[in-house]
């Protein structure tokens, strides 16, 4: 025990520190990072937006953030599988803590959430964000779009999310239509992955539907994503529900005959030739959860984002 600490989150003198709290202990930030609000000399923020009101189904989103931090605690100090590495060594990353939202005014919230997106991306760092329900890629992807310019979207996700609403409604369904009409983003090389539902729109997007998925290896995947959205710089979502419920449970609009976890981690791998901008994992709602699956998945996924823009980083020092 001599060299062990707890409370990483906390007690971390260096941003560049594996932790060493035993997994069952100590206070929980996304993979035991740092919490600060200090964004000098960062590589990566890791946030939370525990909003769900944009839900069309079964609410409980807003607890995502925290459950997928819980869950992180199991990755914590340990050379990540499959990238044979501690991310931590030569990437600086906090976890931010969350976006703090008025849950009596939901009108105001896409506005809170882009002013203070605006503020991390001003810094340089890249963004992780952990939802909350779709709604909040919105304000997100406006914040990016602003320091980029148009991004390409690659989005993993049993929904298409391109239904039309009128302006200023909140709704998780619709951000992608909103984005392609307001050139937020460029829908020839966007691209959808694991749809398993169908929209009045498609917006020009390309989609690889749920059974595509299901009859292509991970890597034919891989290459499809990065051969369509080329060398644009783009944003990476990841709705949870792209995954089978069987993997994914816990979340408000589950769908089945989707990917497993094993498939869909296997592809995130295989992303490194992206110029991934920004990414967020969204719609995990520990409410409906098993044994906490979902929430592992979530903060797997997250924590390959993470390794994503490490390798990144390490391809330009």
């Amino acid at each position: 025990m001599a060299n062990k600490t707890i409370d990483h989150a906390i007690t971390a003198k260096a941003l560049k520190s594996a932790a060493s709290d035993p997994t069952h202990a100590g206070v929980l930030s996304f993979m035991r990072r740092r919490f600060s609000k200090n964004l000098k000399d960062l590589d990566a923020v890791v946030w939370g937006i525990p909003f769900d009101a944009a839900t069309s189904n079964r609410p409980g989103a807003r607890f995502g953030p925290q459950a997928i931090r819980r869950a992180s605690a199991i990755m914590d100090n340990d050379p990540q599988y499959p990238f044979q590495q501690d991310l931590f060594e030569n990437m600086a990353v906090i976890d931010y803590g969350d976006c703090l939202l008025d849950y009596g005014n939901h009108q105001k919230t896409p506005a809170t959430i882009e002013r203070e997106a605006t503020k991390i991306l001003k810094s340089g760092a890249y963004m992780l964000t952990l939802g909350g329900d779709h709604f909040v890629t919105w304000p997100i992807l406006k914040a990016h779009a602003a320091v980029h310019g148009p991004l390409s979207l690659v989005q993993f996700d049993a929904h298409q999310d391109t239904w039309t609403d009128e302006k200023g409604r909140i709704d998780h369904g619709s951000f992608v239509a909103r984005a392609v009409k307001d050139g937020i983003i460029d829908p020839e090389s966007s691209i959808q992955i694991g749809i398993r539902t169908h929209a009045p729109e498609d917006c020009g997007i390309r989609i690889v539907y749920g059974y595509e998925v299901e009859e292509m290896t991970a890597s034919e995947i891989a290459d499809t994503i990065v051969r369509h959205v080329g060398e644009r710089p783009c944003y990476l979502t990841f709705d949870i529900d792209c995954l089978d419920p069987a993997f994914a449970p816990g979340t408000g609009t589950p769908v089945s005959g989707g990917p497993s976890s094993a498939k869909i981690l296997s592809v995130l791998s295989k992303l490194g030739p992206l110029h991934i901008k920004g990414s967020d994992v969204v719609e995990v709602a520990p409410a409906y959860d098993h044994a906490d699956i979902t929430a592992i998945a979530g903060s797997t996924i997250a924590m390959y984002m993470l390794a994503l823009r490490a390798g990144w980083l390490a391809e330009r020092r």
